[in-house]
């Protein structure tokens, strides 16, 4: 029978014909539920009571054929069918399982549930197992800083994640502590070192660390502190830990010697955690020396270049705030016609602390710390604004700016940058030229290559900066679509071969000339420069021999038709 009625669901056969006797049986299997009887003929099945021949028993039997005669045959029959042949049907074990399948479902999902539950928890207990053992591990069971072990892994964390972070580690220790043990005792010695922990914690930021390394002994990595960070450190950390038993009424003062390593850029490369506090050790010895301990640095240029980076990249932000930070103008000149044609774009910091600042101190270290960026944003946005400004004075000016490898790496769509300024200040691209620097191309030609095509695309004109400066490839010329090349003046300057460098000269611009590249020459120092330049028609220039260099309200009030009229 199952393998008709698997036929007929194949539709392999177009009905399966039996007695409703059988069917009524058959159909009683719970996967068979779908299936429904279309009867033709009724086959008519006997139904026989028997009882003894008596008079009583006659009497019954009649009244049993009167009621059933009161039935239709198909009632009759249909009564007959369920007080037999269904009755006869047992389940299998597949009946059961069709038959309770939700049940056994909702069974199978619960113990699933269950399992998951089991062993999530069980995930949580080792995971909180290897927690406990990690902490054992990484702290310290007294003060709760980190361990030697937590220390070596936390310090190399921080390096990688903060690698423009100037840092200095120092080691540090109580001097004659083993008199605090003896004269205090060792629970008044231990609750010392886990104040100083407590203070430490306290004052210091999630991108800082400290250990205990053994007894008395911790060591900290923590960013490189300017005065008010040494005086705030003093004041916060040191001074309650020295004054610690004073202040509980023993005529006691705590000593605390200090040796303090500044990272160099290898150690950021190459981070070996115990050769630095080696460094800090051997300078927390030397400090040891001295009657009242304080500290001492292992590496003084390290540390002075260290904190001349903090004083620059961590004042920044409130330089920038402050307007400390100027746009100062270079004009280029026409020499043969005697016009000013534009300016270069550069810039000046008047350091609140430090005074003036050349641009080749602090623009390294914005460079190294990521902030480079930042700075020409501020730079291009306030030269469109002054270009905006001389727009509607009625002076068409032509700026030049600088536009470093940096910037195309922090920005991948620079060039969009650059369209929304000049439409912010409705300005046309001809105006701000843009100049990237030979090294830049280089260093990675793909990117660079595809940011001067975006640029083009745009409008502006794109030059090569400071061409011939060392990285010269002829080949870089045919490679790189640029409109023009500034040509740096270092030929020149060299006095031993000054007549070599003149002949180079000569056939760098003839070269560009017949490449069809627009040039200027930068650097132009003397009248005798200059001279040559034009001789060998190169009319365009830029350098001190004209102007230096200038602020915004000098360069507005130069006579832009007339360079003779130069300020001397």
């Amino acid at each position: 029978m199952s393998k008709c009625v698997e036929a007929l669901r194949k539709d392999e056969v177009d009905a399966l014909l039996h007695n409703s006797y059988v069917w009524s049986y058959v159909l009683q299997k719970p996967s068979y539920i779908d299936l429904h009887v279309q009867p033709t003929t009724m086959l008519s099945i006997g139904f026989r009571v028997g009882a003894l021949d008596t008079p009583k028993n006659q009497a019954l039997i009649e009244k049993l054929n009167e009621g059933i005669a009161m039935i239709s045959d198909t009632q009759r029959q249909a009564v007959i069918l369920d007080y037999t042949s269904r009755k006869l049907y047992k389940y299998d074990v597949q009946d059961y399982l069709y038959a309770d399948r939700y049940v056994f479902i909702m069974c199978a999902i619960v113990i699933v549930l269950v399992a998951l539950h089991f062993l999530a928890k069980q995930q949580q207990l080792k995971k909180r197992t290897n927690n406990q053992i990690r902490q054992m591990i990484d702290y310290d069971s007294l003060t709760g800083a980190l361990s030697m072990a937590g220390f070596r892994e936390k310090v190399k964390e921080l390096l990688l994640e903060n690698p423009s972070t100037p840092y200095i580690i120092s080691y540090n220790n109580i001097k004659n502590f083993k008199f605090i043990n003896d004269k205090m005792g060792i629970n008044s010695a231990d609750e010392l070192l886990c104040f100083w922990v407590e203070k430490s914690l306290e004052y210091f930021s999630d991108k800082e660390a400290m250990a205990r390394i053994y007894a008395d002994q911790f060591a900290v990595l923590c960013c490189l502190p300017d005065d008010n960070g040494f005086e705030a450190m003093e004041t916060n950390v040191f001074k309650p830990v020295k004054e610690y038993y004073i202040n509980q009424g023993n005529d006691y003062e705590v000593q605390i010697c200090s040796g303090l390593y500044v990272l160099t850029p290898e150690d950021y490369k190459n981070i070996n955690v115990d050769k630095m506090l080696d460094c800090a050790r051997l300078a927390e010895k030397k400090a040891h020396l001295s009657v009242t301990g304080g500290y001492e640095v292992y590496n003084v240029d390290q540390w002075e270049a260290g904190r001349l980076l903090s004083d620059i990249c961590g004042h920044f932000s409130t330089a920038v705030k402050q307007n400390e930070i100027k746009v100062w103008y270079q004009p280029q000149v026409n020499y043969r016609t005697g016009e000013i044609i534009g300016a270069e774009a550069l810039c000046r910091w008047n350091h609140e602390k430090l005074g003036w600042l050349s641009p080749g101190q602090f623009i390294p270290m914005l460079e190294q710390t990521g902030l480079i960026y930042d700075l020409d944003c501020l730079v291009w946005e306030i030269v469109c604004k002054d270009i905006h400004r001389w727009n509607e004075q009625g002076f068409k000016r032509s700026i030049s700016v600088n536009l470093s490898r940096f910037d195309i790496e922090k920005n991948k769509n620079i060039s969009k940058h650059f369209k929304n300024l000049i439409e912010k200040y409705d300005i046309e691209p001809s105006q701000l030229r843009i100049e990237i620097t030979e090294s830049a191309y280089a260093e990675d030609n793909e990117l660079l290559l595809e940011t001067t095509a975006q640029l083009q695309d745009i409008g502006f004109e794109v030059e090569m900066d400071d061409f011939g400066s060392g990285y010269s490839s002829l080949n870089m010329l045919t490679e790189i679509p640029v409109d023009g090349i500034k040509l740096d003046y270092v030929f020149l300057k060299n006095t031993k071969n000054f007549e070599k460098s003149k002949i180079v000269v000569k056939h760098i611009l003839q070269m560009l000339r017949n490449l069809n590249y627009k040039y200027i020459a930068e650097g132009v120092e003397t009248k005798e420069h200059a001279d040559f330049l034009i001789a060998i028609d190169c009319e365009r220039m830029q350098g001190f021999y004209f102007y230096k260099p200038m602020p915004v309200e000098e360069f507005e009030i130069l006579d832009f038709d007339n360079i003779n009229n130069r300020p001397h």
